[in-house]
């Protein structure tokens, strides 16, 4: 069992995402701060650690946030190599972060670091490579395709696909609702990504 330690976590979130990372509470102790402007950093000097769910891969951005001894970022589309080794990358898209298992990516260095962070807020840590999308965000992303290509060819309405989705394989949400919930800019940001490696991610014109 990871022994906790009392530190200070800073949040960049908005209200929805902040929602999500205390579905299951906050662990007695901890204490957290919650901003909404990545520059109110500064305004806490001894944080040792920075969860940036708002997070954007500006050189400013990833210059600030290297202050802190632990540092985990939202980010789905962009890699440590493309932002910060030393980083720590977690899925956070809009409803996956209230899920009690995060998929993150990190450095062996830093693991124990983010695992006593998420141990705050009730949440295990699931590894995985440094890839584009995890695994859940590239599965439900083929899925939101799919459904806008077959809404394309006139298979069905869009309700009509969501409700058989849901009822099908029991699915929170639809496709199309889920999409709206995500944004379907950053599912198609990821598609298009991923696409560069394998044509079947290529996005559906609608999308």
């Amino acid at each position: 069992m990871t022994v906790f330690r009392v530190m200070q976590i800073v949040v960049v979130t908005d209200d929805l995402l902040k929602e999500e990372l205390l579905a299951d509470g906050v662990l007695a102790g901890a204490r957290v701060e919650w901003i909404s402007e990545i520059e109110e950093l500064n305004k806490y000097p001894n944080a040792e650690a920075c969860i940036d769910l708002l997070f954007t891969p500006t050189g400013e951005r990833i210059q600030l946030l290297q202050q802190k001894d632990i540092v985990i970022i939202n980010s789905v589309e962009y890699t440590l190599t493309e932002t910060h080794q030393d980083f720590v990358r977690i899925n956070g898209w809009n409803t996956f972060l209230k899920s009690a298992t995060i998929e993150a990516s990190a450095g062996t260095a830093n693991r124990a670091k983010a695992e006593n962070v998420f141990d705050c807020f009730h949440k295990k840590i699931s590894w995985l490579p440094d890839t584009p999308g995890f695994v859940t965000p590239r599965v439900v992303s083929m899925m939101i395709n799919e459904a806008y290509m077959a809404l394309q060819d006139g298979v069905s309405t869009m309700d009509e696909i969501d409700i058989a989705m849901k009822l099908g394989t029991n699915y929170p949400y639809g496709p199309f609702e889920w999409a709206e919930k995500i944004g379907r800019e950053k599912i198609t940001a990821l598609l298009e990504k991923l696409s560069l490696q394998n044509p079947l991610y290529t996005p559906a014109s609608s999308l």
